[in-house]
Parts: C-alpha cells; structure tokens; sequence
C-alpha cells in the first residue's frame, strides 16, 4: 500500500512543480520564483525521505536475515557472512526457515542470483507486511 500511496504523492509534488513554474513563467515575481523552489524543495524533500527510510530498512533486514541465517544453516555453511547480497538477503527474507539451508546452498552454487530468483524458488512463501 504505501508504494501507490508514496507514487501518487510523488507525482502531485511534480506537477505541482510545473504548475508553479508556469505561473512564475506567465507573471515572473519574486513570490513565483520562491514558490518554484519551494515546490522543488518539497518533492526532493520527500524523494530522501523515501530514500533514507529504504537504506534503514534494508539495513535492518540484512541484519536480521544474517542472525536467522546464524541460527538456521549447518556450521560448514554458516560463516558469518554467508558472502550474500543484500538482494539475495531481500529475497531470503520471504522464505520459511525449512527452505532456508537449500536457498542457501542454491545461491552459493551460482544457480539462484537474485531477489526474483529467490522469490521464484520459494516453495512456501512467508509474507512481510511491514515494508516501509
């Protein structure tokens, strides 16, 4: 819900630029030109937001896929870095523990590479409903 919810936001902040770009452009006035940056303030504003709390995110889910990963795969495979992506651990992260040690041994034999292909193999999905 909050893709959809942040792309609508996003572009009534861009047209809003070109709304207050025209003005300023028909009837250039100091207050026009203010209300330009301003608007251009606005949607990057926003962009960064959106941008900062993704990096936090996805900070948070390498750190949680590498402790379950700890927990869950034998100690020959568990090496405290498991030489993962973030996206593979992204795509790990729909995965139900009892899946976990195959993925694993599918992404270090080359044959499982990204998200999408981690998200394709997964047999049982395990949903996250609290994406940012």
């Amino acid at each position: 819900m909050a893709g959809p919810v942040a792309f609508r936001c996003h572009a009534v902040l861009l047209i809003n630029i070109f709304v207050v770009a025209k003005r300023a452009v028909a009837g250039p006035t100091f207050t026009t030109a203010w209300d330009v940056v301003v608007a251009i303030a606005l949607l990057l504003g926003m962009l960064l937001a959106r941008s900062m709390s993704l990096t936090a995110q996805n900070r948070v889910i390498r750190v949680e896929e590498k402790a379950r990963l700890a927990r869950l795969l034998p100690p020959d495979m568990n090496g405290g870095e498991n030489g993962l992506l973030l996206g593979q651990y992204v795509g790990l992260r729909f995965a139900p523990d009892d899946e976990i040690p195959d993925l694993v041994r599918r992404i270090h034999a080359g044959e499982l590479k990204s998200s999408g292909d981690i998200k394709r193999a997964i047999k049982n999905w395990r949903a996250d409903t609290l994406r940012v």
